[in-house]
Order: structure tokens, then C-alpha cells, then sequence
């Protein structure tokens, strides 16, 4: 009696979503990556020490991982992923160009706080609607999904340490904000009716929604998720990875511009050759994923990723450290996509912005512990012992992946069906 159904859901799709939601994710990251080459310039603008540097981005990373949960449950609720997608973008620039008027910390602070609000709708919202409308190629879906990032991160420190040899870093941010305008634009005009991925996943939530009450049914199956432990330890041990990521990012451009003297330019390929080695990564690593299992490629790619953050630290000024910044990259960002999609097998279809805002709250929480935990570490000793602080942090996320079910993934396959 499903024979209509099922030839819709194994059919083969465009992949037109795939590249328009990816190009959103990109503009995303792009924000981030600016602000990230911003930093340097202005910790020294208003006199900030390592710590408050670090401050920064742990108040981003904090207001996000707060607000993803209510973000994803949010776009269960709506179902408007293209409405939802466009919104995240524009409030994700809009808060970064008013940054162009703060002279105080303090409102630096509010500005940021802003952005770690609106950056949490994308995921819930693009995520799912992925994984659940390519259901065979989650984790190839995924890693493209990833590379937009990648792609961005990769370009803006270029394009935005060019713009800085003519421009101070107050206008840059003004004329930043024009793309992720465009962007939204694009997403609302392509994808404004977009809902569920699934036509399975939206019964799920009408059969829901008149089985009983709908609060306390709903409330009944975060619960669920919460007690899920293959869920838990995937998104504990993403939270590991993206402590790394966090720490990395917002201080290498620190280090490269305080220690090393390099010019904003010099910066930006640093952080565009990271990139590029992400972008190489995440879908050779999404595909392995889809074919030898998610814990083997976490597993290697976490132990690689520590040897050569520890290879950074010990590689200081020479040119080798540029080769290390490229392998650190490789390893960290392969990660990425497959700890999303071993995430989303787990989760059941019509919780799938929940269980997706559930880990990137998580992930937010570890986002934000360690930006300052290595400011301080760099206040208190160097930077260089702050290195040897996050080169720990992924080893000891790989000791949980251990734990993890073999079979967690297979949990998802009866709420799929």
C-alpha cells in the first residue's frame, strides 16, 4: 500500500538542495572566519589580554549552546526549514556589521552575543533536512554540507586580509554583512516552502500530535533522547572536537599575529591552507563513513588530529609549522561530518531538530569552555603549553568514542521506516 511512497523515497534526488543549503552553511562560516582574522586587530585596538580574547568567543559559543536546544525545537514546531534557514543567515551578518560602531568591550560582548543566537537556527534546520531527504548518503550529504563551510573559512581569510591593506577591520565588517543578505535572499526565493525531508517523518509528527497531548508527548520524547546513551556519547565526544576547533581557531590567528608578527594577509593563508585541508577531508572521510562504519574513521581521525596539534607546538616559528596547521585541519575537520551523521542515524525522524540542537548544544558547551580555558592557560604559562592543553582535549574525547555502541546507529532504523 506504500508502493508510492517508497519508490519517492528511493528514487535518486537532485542534489540541488544539497549545493544551496551548503552555500547557506557557507555564509555561516564565513562570518566566523572574518571575525576570527578580526580578533587579532581588535584585542590590540582595545588592549585585551589572552583571557579576554578568549572571553569573546567563549560568550558566542556559550549564548549558542543555549539556544540551539529551543532552536531546534523550534524548527520541529515550524517545519519552515527555508524560512528558517534565511532568518538564521541574516541574523548571523546583521549583528557583526553593528560591531562596526562598538568602542567598549562590554558592547563588543552584546554584539556577539547576538550572532550566538541566530548562528543555532541554521543547523537544526539544514541538518535534518539533509541526512533525511538522502537517507543513504548521510554522510556524503553531510560532508558537503561541511565543505561549504570549509570553502567559506577558507576564502574569507583571504578575501578579508586583502580588504584589510585598504580598509580598517570597523568598515570590513560593515561590507561583510552584504552577502549573507544575498544568500538569505536566494534561500527564501528556492527553498521558502521547504518543510520536513521526509513525507514519513511529517506523519510522524501529525500521528503525534493527535495520539495525545502534544506537550507532554513531546516532552516525553526529549526525555528519550536525553536518555539515549549512544546519542550522548557521540555528541559528548563531538564536543571534545569542536573544544579543539574552538581553541584552534580563535588563537592560532592570535598567535600567528602576536608571536610570529605576521600581517593580516600572511594570517589569512595560514587559516586558508587549514581550510582547504578540511575541505580535501570531509568527503573522503563522509564516503569511508557510509561504507566501513562512523567509529573507526572518528577513532583514527581524533588520534592523528592530537599528534599534530602536539607537532604545532613543538614545530614553533619554522616553516614546518605551516605543514603541521595543514594536517591539523585535515584530521579535525574529517571528524565533523561524520560525528553529525552518526548523530542523526540515532535520532528518531520527526525529533530531527531537536536531537540535532540537543548535540550542537552540547558541542556549544565544550565550544565555549575552551577559548577561555586557553586564555588563561596562555596568561598563566604560554602559548605554547595552550597547544599541549588542546592536543589533550581531542585525545580524551577518542577514549569516549570507545564506549560508544558498535550498534548505535541501527537504533534509528525502526523511526525511519
Amino acid at each position: 500500500m506504500n508502493t508510492a511512497a517508497t519508490a519517492s523515497a528511493t528514487a535518486p534526488r537532485s542534489f540541488r538542495d544539497v549545493w544551496l543549503i551548503s552555500a547557506g552553511h557557507g555564509l555561516t562560516h564565513w562570518y566566523t572566519a572574518t571575525f576570527y582574522l578580526l580578533l587579532p586587530l581588535i584585542g590590540k585596538e582595545l588592549g585585551l589580554s589572552y583571557t579576554e580574547i578568549g572571553f569573546i568567543m567563549t560568550v558566542q559559543h556559550l549564548v549558542g549552546a543555549v539556544s540551539n536546544l529551543p532552536g531546534g525545537m523550534l524548527v520541529d514546531a515550524v517545519g519552515k526549514k527555508g524560512w528558517l534557514m534565511a532568518a538564521s543567515l541574516f541574523w548571523v551578518g546583521f549583528p557583526y556589521a553593528l560591531m562596526s560602531l562598538t568602542r567598549d568591550y562590554w558592547m563588543l560582548l552584546v554584539f556577539v552575543t547576538l550572532v550566538g543566537i541566530g548562528n543555532n537556527l541554521w543547523h537544526p534546520a539544514a541538518i535534518p533536512t539533509l541526512a533525511h531527504r538522502y537517507p543513504e548518503r548521510r554522510g556524503l550529504v553531510l560532508s558537503f554540507h561541511g565543505m561549504g563551510g570549509n570553502v567559506a573559512e577558507a576564502l574569507a581569510p583571504l578575501v578579508v586580509g586583502a580588504l584589510l591593506a585598504w580598509l580598517n577591520w570597523r568598515a570590513v565588517v560593515v561590507v561583510n554583512v552584504v552577502p549573507g543578505i544575498v544568500m538569505a535572499a536566494l534561500i527564501l526565493t528556492m527553498l521558502g516552502a521547504l518543510t520536513m525531508g521526509r513525507a514519513g517523518d511529517r506523519r510522524a509528527v501529525n500521528a503525534g500530535a493527535e495520539s495525545g497531548p502534544g506537550a507532554t508527548s513531546y516532552l516525553r520524547e526529549l526525555v528519550s533522547l536525553a536518555k539515549n546513551r549512544g546519542l550522548m556519547l557521540v555528541s559528548v565526544s563531538a564536543a571534545f572536537r569542536t573544544m579543539t576547533q574552538a581553541g584552534l581557531l580563535t588563537f592560532l590567528p592570535v598567535y600567528l599575529a602576536y608571536e610570529l608578527g605576521y600581517p593580516p594577509f600572511v594570517v589569512g593563508v595560514s587559516l586558508t591552507v587549514l581550510q582547504i585541508a578540511g575541505f580535501v577531508a570531509a568527503p573522503i572521510a563522509g564516503h569511508l563513513s557510509d561504507r566501513m562504519g562512523r567509529k573507526r574513521v572518528v577513532i583514527s581521525s581524533m588520534i592523528l588530529t592530537a599528534v599534530t596539534i602536539v607537532g604545532m607546538a613543538l614545530a614553533g616559528r619554522s616553516f614546518v609549522f605551516v605543514v603541521f596547521i595543514a594536517l591539523a585541519g585535515f584530521f579535525l575537520y574529517a571528524m565533523r561530518p561524520v560525528l553529525q551523521a552518526w548523530a542523526v542515524d540515532i535520532i528518531p525522524g520527526n525529533l530531527a531538530g531537536t536531537g540535532v540542537g540537543l548535540q550542537f548544544g552540547i558541542t556549544g558547551l565544550g565550544a565555549a569552555v575552551s577559548p577561555v580555558l586557553f586564555g588563561m592557560i596562555a596568561d598563566a604559562f604560554d602559548i605554547y603549553a595552550a597547544f599541549f592543553f588542546l592536543a589533550g582535549i581531542i585525545a580524551f574525547g577518542n577514549i569516549l568514542v570507545l564506549f560508544i555502541p558498535a550498534g548505535a546507529a541501527d537504533q534509528a532504523k525502526p523511526a525511519a521506516a
